[in-house]
């Protein structure tokens, strides 16, 4: 009883709040800042997906010249796929960037388009 009376309180709260408009849309400063921390995560999960690698690639390796063209070879393929993975995702933002100022745009020149007709309709019919 006790579980249904708190749940139907928080309900009721959480209806109100939306009706009153309390609930705010993410804006894009905090869609931003949440691709920031999304990116420093993956950079560190990448981080430490390498260095556990070097350390595996360590324990298994005899020490001969072969072995350690084989690591570094390794670091410099890690290295390179990290650079990648930042410039796609740059590139990836970028666009999205730019697809939302273009559709802005284009709401923005509809708009004004729409007004303009219906200037011409009103200066015709009087």
């Amino acid at each position: 009883m006790k579980k249904t009376a708190i749940a139907m309180s928080l309900l009721f709260i959480a209806t109100g709040a939306m009706a009153q408009g309390e609930i705010q849309h993410a804006t894009d400063e905090t869609v931003q800042q949440a691709h920031a921390g999304a990116d420093t995560a993956k950079e560190k999960l990448h981080q430490t997906e390498h260095r556990t690698q070097e350390q595996i690639n360590k324990a298994h390796s005899d020490g001969s010249a072969t072995d350690n063209m084989k690591q570094s070879g390794e670091k410099a393929w890690n290295r390179t796929k990290e650079g990648s993975e930042k410039a796609w995702d740059k590139t990836k933002q970028g666009s999205e960037k730019a697809w939302n100022a273009t559709k802005e745009g284009s709401t923005k020149a509809w708009d004004k388009t729409k007004a303009g007709a219906e200037d011409v309709k009103k200066s015709v019919t009087e």
